[in-house]
């Protein structure tokens, strides 16, 4: 069967639904039943398939909270941290499992990463300072004796 090449809206909710649960466009497009991702960005292109954009960019958004979601469920997932060794005597004992612990700390390292440029306002690090409405924030310098001047009391 040859993969669909042609819009509909039901290949479109089904790309922004597994979007929005965490997996890549390219794992999508691998499935046979699912266009290429060469089409799928023509479609996004197409200035006719507006909705279908905006579609796309919510489930982008939700994806970059699901990876967020994810990082918890990772690192308070501790059931592989140890295995068990058999030793020459048939005694066992527990060792720390290195390996899968540094391979979570990646899963997470890379979530992270992924989440602060899919929503750099929400999930990035760096800080803006802004006044209370969210503009800029404005910084008034005064010079002591203007102050002393203007208040002559404090003198």
């Amino acid at each position: 069967m040859a993969r669909p090449t042609s819009f509909t809206q039901q290949i479109a909710d089904r790309i922004c639904e597994q979007l929005a649960e965490g997996k890549s466009l390219r794992s999508i497009c691998l499935a046979d039943d699912m266009p290429d991702r060469v089409t799928v960005h023509r479609w996004l292109l197409d200035p006719a398939r507006e909705a279908f954009c905006n579609q796309y960019t919510r489930a982008r958004e939700m994806q970059a909270d699901t990876h967020v979601d994810e990082m918890q469920d990772i690192a308070d997932d501790g059931s592989n941290d140890y295995i068990t060794k058999t030793n020459a005597d048939g005694s066992t004992t527990e060792q720390v499992n290195s390996e899968h612990i540094q391979r979570s700390r990646l899963r997470i390292d890379t979530r992270k990463w992924v989440a602060e440029r899919m929503r750099p306002k929400k999930y990035g690090s760096k800080v803006a300072l802004t006044d209370g409405d969210g503009g800029p924030l404005v910084v008034q310098v005064l010079k002591l004796s203007e102050a002393n001047a203007d208040n002559p009391a404090s003198e």
